[in-house]
């Protein structure tokens, strides 16, 4: 569950993510947990990754205080739009590949790149946000084996459960790229067996009038070869010197002197109109109370969340 708080002191505003300890032990993710938090802090210094500036603990809860971004997640506005022009495609995709690049340059994979996980900010840049599925230590030509991420954006090498790199995040990237400019994901089908096949072995379709520059970047991100996949040989550098990038001058997008192609146009952080109904009425549970199903005994649950709580020093505000 995710909560809007506004600190008293200063009238701020926060996204508050509330987490059950009792849930995380029983699915045994803890590590997740705590590999969130980790990158959470590293991403302070990054304009399109989302700010952890608090997290703290009660005997059956944590809690993330996070940069409260109110634009509505990429998804409701895919949904609602069904695709997007191309030039509003790429700068999306831009922002997105400078925020993994720079996820890369600290050694980290995200794993879960999708339209959900995309949030657009009060003026229409992108923050990235969720990183429960991080990698840390992940070298150059490091690779790992485990089985995670979201079906429809999943890469071969993974279903395959074959060792992976770095690429993984390339090939989401062209996954959403491809699902901003047609509708769907690239090898979308309601049954997921078949998409997993398709995925595997169908080849990629691009219809349309498209770009030649757009079709020769999906077919570069979405290579079923990771290493032949755009990205493999200098990561986040082929993908900025890409030709479907020539229009994006990246000093002026990192700096966020580009403006967006879409404004969310919101009147103050309580217009919530890019949010589904489905989460804003949702009914806020109780704190502090005592839920006794959902407590976890407080030693194990000490024990499994050491170091989790974080607030800044004087020198990080």
């Amino acid at each position: 569950q995710v909560l809007l708080a506004k600190r008293k002191c200063d009238g701020t505003f926060y996204a508050v993510k509330v987490l059950h300890k009792k849930t995380i032990i029983k699915k045994k993710e803890q590590n997740h947990i705590m590999a969130e938090r980790n990158v959470l802090l590293k991403n302070v210094k990054h304009p399109f990754l989302v700010g952890l500036h608090y997290s703290f603990q009660t005997s059956e809860k944590l809690y993330f205080v996070l940069d409260y971004v109110n634009g509505g997640e990429l998804f409701f506005h895919l949904q609602r739009e069904r695709c997007f022009r191309e030039p509003r495609a790429r700068f999306y995709a831009a922002e997105v590949a400078s925020a993994i690049g720079y996820l890369h340059s600290l050694n980290i994979i995200y794993r879960d790149l999708k339209p959900e996980n995309i949030l657009l900010d009060c003026q229409g840049h992108i923050v990235l946000t969720d990183f429960g599925l991080c990698k840390e230590g992940m070298e150059q030509e490091e690779t790992t084996s485990t089985f995670c991420g979201t079906p429809e954006y999943l890469a071969p090498e993974v279903l395959k459960k074959q060792p992976y790199d770095r690429t993984v995040d390339w090939w989401c990237l062209g996954a959403v790229l491809y699902e901003m400019l047609f509708g769907l994901p690239p090898f979308y089908s309601r049954d997921v067996s078949q998409m997993y096949d398709n995925i595997l072995h169908k080849p990629l379709q691009i219809q349309g009038t498209k770009t030649v520059a757009a079709c020769d970047i999906l077919q570069g991100l979405l290579h079923k070869d990771q290493k032949r996949r755009l990205g493999a040989k200098t990561d986040f550098l082929e993908i900025k010197n890409h030709v479907f990038f020539s229009p994006i001058n990246w000093d002026d997008l990192y700096h966020k002197r580009i403006t967006p192609p879409f404004n969310p146009n919101v009147a103050g952080p309580a217009d919530l109109r890019h949010f589904d109904p489905e989460f804003t009425q949702e009914a806020i549970s109780a704190s502090i109370t005592h839920t006794p199903d959902l407590a976890a005994s407080s030693s194990s649950a000490s024990d499994a969340f050491l170091g989790f709580s974080y607030a800044p020093t004087e020198e990080d505000i």
